[in-house]
Formats: structure tokens, C-alpha cells, sequence
């Protein structure tokens, strides 16, 4: 039988979303914060020449400043003051977590609870700053080497670091806005909508391309139903739970009956998110990134310059080396990532503290020894399906010339996951309203009183 929380979800309905009006204002404040997001990816840093940079970016196509660019919503091809975008906070928070599970006082830190988070969350704003100051400076150089900064002098540097690192900071602020005042999280809304700001180039492209036919009914189609195919496959895959029964020993109740209580340890499927194809593709770009931007100052008849040349060749989109590597890329980073984010012996100790054990296992060392297996098994599936979403759309964008970074399954994952987690919120929004509107029909004594 339906439990009431069942019922009360099944009856959402639109006209009950009407009435929330805690909601709504949520959700514009949302849209409103987004908007103003997007408008600063337009407007371009001080001495920067439009022409000869759309020039350099055309002739960069397929380095890792594309890759950086799908996370700026095309902020980066312009320049301008959040070319940075939360980039820098997210690689100070991985370098700050996995500090926090090597290091013992971090470590320390991690286990205080709130206080000990906000620390940790203080140092990540700190690691931000100083990887905006060091990025910010490599762009500005780029530019004076690429030769589309107009006037590279003192003020130059001076003025492009302050924009590009108030820049970041003041993304980070407007993700934290959404987050306390808004629906969903903020930084990771923040990201999907850079990529998906790119969703309607890729489409009229792909339809422009199928008028003029340049690419085939049947090709549009196709990748249409391999798209659609993906994300039914990640809303499967990011919700699927390995779910450990825990049991609690017997306790008296109000009855005076002894009573068992049983809960569950939920193990993800797909523990280490998007941060292996993230490491992956970062690494795999990076010999391509050194030539675009030595230029012309790397000889090719050299050691070095033939050597980067070769690799370039052998490391190309749809090469099998390329392939190769980026699957074992992804799989090493699953394993690794999740065995610093998830410690079986500290989770056996917690159980053993509150008195929980696996039927079956004896508490301590041994569950910790289960809880290593079990996770093992599940990341080895994890892995396999991380790699068959972020390879296969890179092949299919090799072998047919058409498609973006949108069709990326790293790009694909973080929409999915983002809208699944905004979506999930709404609902608890939502149904919290119902509930409150159920409290005030019912005619309770106290309320009479």
C-alpha cells in the first residue's frame, strides 16, 4: 500500500505548483542569476583585439581550451572577465578533499562537522584565488605572445588579473546566492548552463548541415537516438545504489517490547562522479595545448618539436592510441578517486561506535575488508560505464566529422546529473508545501487554542 508521502507526490500537479509561491520566487531568482551569468560571458577584458582572437581560436579548435571553454559557456572564446569561470574553485576543492583524506590534520578538520566544512570550504576559496591569480596571468600572456593584446604592458597584466580573478570571485558569490536563496546547487548550475548555452549552436549547425546536405537524414537521426540513448543510460546508471543492510542491536521500546532497528548503507554505482573523464581528457590535451601555444618557437626538425609533432598525430580525436589511453585514463581515476573519497575502515569504525554491524560480518577490520570488496565490484561496473559514455561519443564524432564539445559524455553528465539533482529539489519543495497545507486544514486542538 501507498504510504501519504506516495500520494501527496503522485498529485503534484501544475496547479498546486501555482501555489507555491516560496517556490517561484526561488526558481526566478534562479533564472534571474543565471541570465546575468550569461550576460557577463560577453563582455570582453580591456585590450584585447576581437579580430586577431577569433583568429588564434580558430586556429586552436581541439585543444584543451575548447575543453575549458564548454565549462565557461563560450566565455573564453571572448575573453572576457569570467573567462576563468568556477574552474579554479573546483580544482581547489579536489586538491582541498583529497588533501583532507591524506592529510592528518585536514583530516582532523573534515570530522568536526559543520566548522570543520567551512574551514575546508575557506581554504578551497583560498586555492581559487591563488589559481585564478597564476591562470589569469597565463591568459594575459597568451595573449601578448598569440598577438591579440593590443597594448601588453604593466597596466595590461595589472588590469586583466583583477577582472579575471573578480571575476571568479564574483561567480562563486552568485553560486552560493543560488544555492541559499535559489533552487539546486549553485556552482554546479552555474556550469550547466555554460554548457547548454552551446546546445542551440550545435543544433541549428546539425539541421543547417541536414538542409544543405552536407550530412544525411539517417546521420541526424542517428545521433538524435544516441543522445537521447546517453541519458536515459546516466539517469539509469547515477541513481543505481548498492544497498548494504545495517542492523542495530535490540532496544527497549515505548511498549517495553525489545525492538530491532535495520537501516541501509547506500553505495553509488558511480562514486567518483565526472572527475575521472575530467582528469582524463585534461591530461590527454595537454602535448596539443603546448603546441598551440608555442607557435612557431618550437622547431619541428628538433628532438623536442618532432617528438611533440608525433605524439600530437598519435594523440588526435579518434585515433586509437587516443582511444586507448582515454578509456585507461578513465578507469585509473575512477579506482583512484574513489578510494580517496570513501574510507571502508572509518565507516567500519563509525558502525562499530554506534553499535550497527552487517549480518553476517563481524564489526571492525572484517567490515571494513566487506565494505573494500563490495566497493571494489561496483566501481569496476562504474568505471566500465563511465568509459562507454565519454568514449563512444568521441568516436562518433571522429568517424562522422559532426557534433561539439556538447556531445561529450562529460558534458553530458554533468547536465543530466544537475537537472536530476534540480529536479529532485523541486519535488521536496513541493511536497513540503503540501504538507504544510495539509497541517493548516487540519484542525488541531492546539491550533484551535
Amino acid at each position: 500500500m501507498a504510504s501519504r508521502a506516495d500520494n501527496i507526490a503522485s498529485n503534484m500537479s501544475l496547479a498546486n505548483f501555482s501555489k507555491a509561491t516560496e517556490l517561484k520566487k526561488r526558481i526566478w531568482f534562479t533564472l534571474g542569476a543565471l541570465i546575468v551569468f550569461r550576460f557577463l560571458a560577453f563582455v570582453p577584458l580591456p585590450g584585447i583585439d576581437p579580430i586577431k582572437l577569433k583568429q588564434f581560436f580558430e586556429r586552436s579548435a581541439g585543444g584543451i581550451l575548447d575543453f575549458f571553454n564548454m565549462f565557461s559557456g563560450g566565455a573564453l572564446t571572448n575573453y572576457s572577465l569570467i573567462s576563468l569561470g568556477v574552474m579554479p574553485y573546483i580544482t581547489s576543492s579536489i586538491v582541498v578533499q583529497l588533501a583532507s583524506s591524506l592529510h592528518p590534520s585536514l583530516a582532523a578538520l573534515k570530522k568536526e562537522g559543520e566548522s570543520g566544512r567551512r574551514k575546508l570550504n575557506q581554504y578551497s576559496r583560498y586555492g581559487a584565488v591563488f589559481l585564478a591569480l597564476i591562470q589569469g596571468y597565463a591568459m594575459l600572456r597568451n595573449a601578448e605572445v598569440q598577438g591579440f593584446a593590443v597594448n601588453p604592458g604593466t597596466l595590461f597584466y595589472v588590469a586583466g588579473l583583477i577582472s579575471l580573478v573578480g571575476g571568479t570571485m564574483f561567480l562563486l558569490w552568485l553560486g552560493e546566492q543560488i544555492t541559499s536563496r535559489g533552487i539546486g546547487n549553485g556552482i554546479s548550475l552555474i556550469i550547466m548552463a555554460g554548457i547548454v548555452a552551446q546546445m542551440p549552436t550545435f543544433i541549428s549547425n546539425l539541421f543547417e548541415g541536414g538542409r544543405t546536405g552536407s550530412i544525411s537524414g539517417f546521420l541526424i537521426f542517428g545521433l538524435l537516438a544516441m543522445l537521447v540513448g546517453l541519458v536515459l543510460l546516466i539517469c539509469f546508471m547515477e541513481r543505481a545504489t548498492r544497498r548494504l543492510l545495517i542492523q542495530y542491536p535490540k532496544r527497549a521500546s515505548q511498549n517495553g517490547m525489545m525492538q530491532a532497528d535495520r537501516s541501509h548503507l547506500p553505495l553509488k554505482l558511480n562514486t567518483a562522479g565526472v572527475i575521472p573523464p575530467i582528469f582524463a581528457s585534461s591530461l590527454l590535451l595537454l602535448p596539443l595545448t603546448i603546441t598551440q601555444f608555442a607557435g612557431n618557437s618550437i622547431s619541428q626538425d628538433s628532438a623536442w618539436g618532432s617528438f611533440i609533432v608525433s605524439l600530437n598525430q598519435y594523440l588526435g580525436h579518434g585515433k586509437p592510441t587516443y582511444m586507448i589511453l582515454y578509456a585507461l585514463g578513465i578507469m585509473f581515476f575512477a579506482f583512484f578517486y574513489t578510494a580517496v573519497v570513501f574510507n571502508p575502515e572509518e565507516t567500519s569504525e563509525n558502525l562499530k561506535r554506534n553499535g550497527g554491524f552487517i549480518p553476517g560480518i563481524r564489526p571492525g577490520k572484517s567490515t571494513a575488508t566487506y565494505l573494500d570488496y563490495v566497493l571494489t565490484r561496483i566501481t569496476v561496473v562504474g568505471a566500465l560505464y563511465l568509459t562507454f559514455v565519454c568514449v563512444v561519443p568521441e568516436y562518433v564524432i571522429a568517424q562522422t566529422g559532426v557534433g561539439a564539445m556538447f556531445l561529450g559524455g562529460t558534458s553530458l553528465l554533468i547536465v543530466v546529473n544537475v537537472t536530476v539533482d534540480t529536479i529532485t529539489q523541486i519535488q521536496s519543495h513541493m511536497l513540503a508545501h503540501q504538507y504544510g497545507d495539509l497541517i493548516k486544514k487540519a484542525k488541531l486542538k492546539g491550533r484551535m487554542r
